[in-house]
């Protein structure tokens, strides 16, 4: 008995002893006179994975969805141009439809970067999902990307037919609204006619030292190949912008200031933003149907321009509609930034009812008559003084602008990654075509 509470006086000024050691608090359990058992983390550990990829996602992912309609929709247009056939020799052509899913995927998640899709089929359950253990590279997303504007177009126009043969859009009321956008340039890019000239002098002084040192050992055959592309994309860049600057400068008086175009992109313009101020981008106009009463946003037309004014846009937007669809609008939404009479007076005579208010300090419509101005802008503007005129135009905020938002909002599309009004277009119907298959994804899987 004496040799145990020996013992217990023994522990007790063991544990004392330790209790003011750093790193020590709560080590031992004086309860029970024992440490811890704590599991840690084996981090160099190796272990052997058995993953089954078609088990990774549940059935309603966003990854899996897209990737199901698009199995609905005819992808040929992708293919075209490939050499590599069956039975012939020659590196297969990586799955159109993978792509399309990888970069409409990633756009969804407000991801732009062909970088860093890469990154994540690495890292990423979904991405890996969609890569399905085929190798991809930056290069391979970025070259598809803007690579296939055509078929992009066709498969907007094919979603959008699919819609309408199953009743699943309406075109009996659309609003079309602008959003500007940032361009992949910045404002000291932007250089007048003399200072292109030094840059396109100093451009090919560059591309002569870049080729005199072919033979330098310090730098690999890829590297010397890479440093030569990168000095004669910058010499294209540069008389790009000094034609743009040509171009512009004709349409100029002398009391204007010289004319100015980007060395990075040469068709962004500086324009006004949301905020007030004003940066190189792009304007894309959005033309989106749906109900007043809620339902999915259709995106049924895309136009990007470099031009910072909405007005003019109306006529251009219902002909593309009528081209994708077989169909025009009958009412058309938008706001008083569209507000250019030709331009009205054109989509009226086209039979759709537009309803746009006029600009401020308009003239009254009196004054108009009087002046003999175009019945149809007369008509317009007599049509903008009703009730249901008005009641139509509240709902166009909920149509257009939240669509715009959206793009911007949950696509990433604050900023563009890529050059030239082309590329940015495709973008902008990989966003769209991503929008609409996942608004209207299960009706067009049942």
């Amino acid at each position: 008995m004496g040799l145990r509470r020996c013992s217990l006086i023994s522990m007790e000024k063991t544990l004392r002893l330790f209790e003011d050691a750093p790193g020590t608090e709560g080590s031992f359990n004086t309860t029970k006179g024992g440490k811890p058992r704590i599991e840690e983390p084996q981090r160099r550990q190796g272990e052997m994975r058995f993953e089954y990829p078609e088990d990774t996602l549940a059935p309603s992912h966003p990854a899996r969805v897209i990737w199901d309609v698009l199995g609905k929709l005819d992808l040929s247009a992708f293919s075209k141009g490939c050499e590599s056939v069956e039975g012939a020799a020659g590196r297969s052509l990586k799955s159109p439809r993978m792509l399309l899913t990888m970069w409409l995927y990633a756009l969804t998640q407000a991801v732009g970067s062909a970088r860093e899709i890469a990154r994540l089929v690495g890292s990423d359950l979904a991405y890996r999902w969609i890569a399905g253990n085929v190798e991809i590279s930056h290069q391979k997303l970025s070259q598809f990307r803007v690579g296939h504007g055509e078929a992009l177009n066709d498969l907007m126009t094919s979603l959008l037919a699919t819609l309408m043969n199953q009743g699943l859009l309406s075109l009996a009321v659309v609003a079309q609204d602008g959003t500007r956008t940032r361009a992949a340039a910045t404002a000291p890019s932007f250089r007048t006619y003399g200072s292109l000239l030094e840059c396109r002098e100093q451009a090919r002084l560059h591309i002569k030292a870049v080729l005199a040192a072919a033979d330098d050992p310090e730098y690999t055959r890829a590297q010397h190949a890479a440093r030569a592309a990168a000095a004669k994309d910058y010499q294209a860049r540069v008389e790009a912008a000094i034609a743009t600057v040509t171009e512009l400068q004709q349409h100029r008086t002398s009391s204007d200031s010289p004319a100015r175009a980007s060395t990075t992109d040469a068709e962004a313009r500086v324009m006004k933003m949301a905020d007030g101020g004003f940066r190189p981008g792009y304007n894309v106009q959005y033309a989106v149907a749906g109900s007043e009463l809620g339902g999915p946003r259709t995106i049924v037309g895309v136009n990007v321009t470099n031009v910072g004014s909405d007005m003019g846009s109306l006529a251009p937007m219902v002909k593309q509609i009528e081209e994708r669809t077989g169909q025009r609008p009958a009412v058309l939404l938008a706001d008083g930034g569209h507000a250019k009479a030709e331009d009205i007076a054109t989509t009226r005579r086209l039979g759709v009812d537009v309803i746009v208010p006029p600009a401020e300090g308009a003239k009254p419509i009196e004054k108009l008559q009087a002046e003999g101005a175009d019945p149809e802008v007369i008509a317009w503007r007599e049509r903008m003084e009703t009730e249901e005129a008005k009641q139509h135009y509240r709902s166009r905020a909920g149509l257009a602008e939240l669509a715009n938002a959206h793009q911007k909002t949950h696509h990433g599309l604050t900023q563009f990654l890529v050059r030239g009004v082309p590329k940015v277009t495709c973008v902008i119907l990989l966003s769209a075509i991503g929008s609409n298959l996942l608004q209207h994804a299960q009706q067009l899987l049942c």
